[in-house]
């Protein structure tokens, strides 16, 4: 498997705002149904390069498949040690470890730039993805009763949480060779 994990750049906004539609489309993971505007994708990936924000993506062959993020409050000062993760995969390239290295590489730029916690939400029916973010030492810390509504149905989310003086990132020695 060969794949590169890298700061996400200006010229990977076009590249980027397709993969994050792709991944809202499926309906079943994000907080949102399908991707902002392109311009409004420009201004949040310009301002998380310029604020030094933890933002990355994957490559595979050339083409964007993935990111994840990791983003801090700036207007809080009370929250500074903290950051917000996200992130997505194109479904070709789940299940393969690639989550968990990308995870591991922003977890680890965060923590460098000074994050203690760093926090996600997930729906609670995505037990592949509860269980990627335990796997590198994230814990459950609550749930969000029918916190999503989609079509009529609603959805519980799970709150979670890694704590830097309480976790200990993890992963397998083979997600250091695509790092």
């Amino acid at each position: 498997m060969s794949f590169e994990i890298r700061a996400i750049a200006e010229r990977d906004i076009a590249a980027f705002h397709a993969v994050l539609d792709s991944v809202a489309r499926e309906r079943q993971f994000l907080s949102f149904l399908e991707a902002p505007p392109l311009d409004q994708i420009r201004s949040y990936v310009l301002n998380n390069i310029e604020n030094g924000q933890s933002q990355f993506v994957v490559v595979d062959d050339g083409r964007i498949v993935g990111w994840c993020d990791i983003l801090t409050n700036t207007r809080k000062t009370i929250y500074a040690h903290c950051g917000t993760l996200g992130m997505g995969l194109l479904p070709s390239w789940r299940g393969r470890g690639i989550g968990r290295a990308l995870i591991r590489r922003t977890v680890d730029a965060a923590l460098g730039s000074g994050l203690t916690r760093i926090d996600l939400t997930v729906r609670e029916a995505n037990l592949n993805a509860i269980a990627l973010y335990k796997s590198v030492g994230f814990a459950t810390e609550g749930l969000h009763r029918n916190a999503v509504r989609i079509d009529g149905c609603y959805e519980n989310v799970i709150s979670m949480a890694f704590v830097a003086d309480e976790a200990k990132l993890t992963g397998t020695p083979d997600d250091e060779a695509s790092r």
